[in-house]
């Protein structure tokens, strides 16, 4: 599994923006979908997951502002993020959870990471 994450930027606080992933490989393997951020000498944190089948999970500093969605036509998973504030700047990585039957692998595929910028 592979992805390519787009859509960051800079953006004034209380502003809006959609980041995207787009998926490729053996994408039918994968079971969940989620989008982490790492500020600036910080750890990478989970700010949203979606699991087939399941709940999905934000963090409680994004909840109630993002949104994450998975269009399986496109094999691509989306962040909205509204009512931006400067705590959210951070470089946001997509994930994708998969498990390959034909070689009974379980692993963790990662985006390339884009910097979204909130400024005050």
């Amino acid at each position: 599994v592979q992805l390519q994450a787009s859509g960051g930027g800079f953006v004034q606080a209380g502003g809006s923006m959609r980041l995207s992933c787009a998926a490729s490989g053996k994408v039918s393997s994968i079971n969940a979908v989620a989008w982490y951020r790492q500020a600036p000498g910080k750890q990478r944190d989970l700010v949203a997951r979606m699991p087939d089948g399941g709940i999905t999970k934000y963090a409680d500093s994004v909840k109630g502002r993002f949104t994450i969605s998975r269009d399986n036509a496109k094999n691509t998973v989306y962040l909205q993020m509204d009512r931006l504030k400067p705590e959210d700047t951070a470089v946001y990585y997509c994930a994708a959870e998969y498990f390959d039957v034909s070689t009974t692998v379980v692993g963790r595929a990662w985006g390339q990471g884009t910097q979204v910028t909130v400024s005050s």
